[in-house]
């Protein structure tokens, strides 16, 4: 399968990209994070550090005619179809990449956002190719892509109001509006507890520590722990109650660093300096 000349050096979103975002839209934090959880689940990576991506089979279907159907069934067929989820996803987006690179790249969300790789040119970019390589990069990145889209599709106003129905029409398509815009509704409701918006510092830490423990396959690293709670949610927990804060403690002690309670420039500083060197994106 190909790698691609794109490194993936994963960098997390911060408080000044996301803050930058809302002024942009004229939307508060509830209404983008709604949306943002709805499409990625909270975060824009893989535990290997890939961006996270949805290979749609219709749209490959599609953007090449269909002449794939009978040989590869799998990854080109009309309509849509069930996901496999997470890593699983590079290895469709391989094998239509070795057959059509420019619409195997096009036929994929990518990120945050998820925004499709065919919506390129709506968010600024002179190719699929520019686009994908960004979104290796970092969070801001695919929240600039996924704002450029909000806007040029016309859909910051209705974000603004919480219009979920037209949110979900001009964002998803017009396939499953009231499935999506109920979605969207029960995320924004969530999120109106203060307590329930992440702490993008916490945030980055969980997200570092991900890519710690797939580094290093040790689940001692996982923040979301043994009962798979919480994880990139940025949310730190208390002491004792927090599997945050137990993974970064067991990182700690395990680099000879005092273990904390809290997430600082420093914490996140010493995980930085932990993480391998960025690899180029691989699609198998």
């Amino acid at each position: 399968m190909a790698t691609l000349p794109f490194p993936c050096a994963s960098v997390p979103l911060a408080a000044a990209d996301f803050n930058a975002t809302l002024t942009a839209l004229g939307a508060d934090a509830p209404s983008v994070w709604a949306i943002l959880n709805v499409e990625s689940g909270k975060a824009g990576y893989l535990a290997d550090r890939r961006p996270q991506i949805l290979f749609e089979y219709g749209q490959f279907h599609t953007r090449t005619g269909g002449i794939y159907d009978q040989t590869n069934p799998d990854i080109s067929a009309s309509g849509f179809g069930d996901y496999p989820g997470g890593a699983a996803e590079y290895g469709l987006l391989g094998e239509a990449y070795a057959l059509n690179a420019d619409a195997a790249l096009q036929s994929a969300s990518w990120g945050i956002g998820q925004v499709m790789g065919f919506n390129f040119a709506t968010v600024g970019y002179a190719n699929v190719s520019a686009f994908v390589q960004d979104c290796c990069a970092s969070e801001a990145l695919q929240l600039q892509a996924f704002q450029a889209f909000l806007i040029k599709k016309n859909i910051a106003a209705a974000l603004a109001t919480q219009d979920w129905n037209t949110v979900a029409l001009r964002y998803n398509g017009s396939g499953q509006v009231a499935k999506y815009a109920a979605m969207l509704t029960a995320s924004y409701g969530d999120l109106q507890d203060p307590a329930k918006l992440p702490d993008l510092q916490v945030r980055a830490a969980q997200l570092y520590l991900t890519f710690l423990m797939s580094a290093n396959n040790n689940q001692a690293y996982n923040p979301a722990g043994p009962n798979k709670r919480g994880g990139i949610d940025g949310i730190l927990g208390t002491p004792g109650r927090s599997n945050t804060l137990a993974a970064l403690n067991a990182f700690q002690n395990d680099q000879g660093i005092a273990p904390t309670t809290t997430v600082d420039d420093n914490v996140l500083a010493s995980l930085v300096a932990a993480l391998p060197a960025a690899a180029n994106l691989s699609l198998s």
